[in-house]
């Protein structure tokens, strides 16, 4: 891997944050990844904190270039499509089973104007004392 990704980041400014390109943390990456090299070594060489590139070796571990842009983590795209269905079979589920109260809440309603039913709702055909 060429050097060209390491000599354009910038050496840390005294409160200023620095804005890291994903060329480039994929280049601290593969220089703290070196035989003979270590995270805290490459951390102290270009004065960023070990966490930080600890953080980027687990996003870029999880997922892919997207998640090393916005520093998160990336579902696949098969779990976002089997959860997106999941999302509307329940969505379908949860209609139903609105219309079904919807439809008894009616019939209970219709059944005490008719008095088949009490208040309280016990029955009052057939089968009281």
């Amino acid at each position: 891997m060429s050097n060209a990704g390491i000599s354009n980041v910038s050496q840390a400014v005294e409160g200023r944050r620095r804005r890291f390109t994903p060329e480039q943390k994929r280049t601290l990456l593969a220089e703290a990844a070196k035989p003979g090299s270590s995270v805290s070594e490459t951390a102290r060489r270009y004065g960023v904190s070990p966490s930080l590139l600890f953080k980027w070796k687990a996003a870029m571990d999880d997922a892919t270039d997207k998640s090393l842009k916005k520093n998160e983590r990336v579902v696949p795209e098969s779990e976002v499509k089997e959860m997106q269905k999941r999302i509307k079979e329940l969505e379908r589920l949860a209609g139903k089973q609105a219309m079904t109260i919807d439809i008894l809440q009616e019939a209970v309603k219709i059944a005490r104007e008719k008095k088949w039913i009490s208040q309280d709702g016990s029955s009052t055909k057939g089968g009281g004392k």
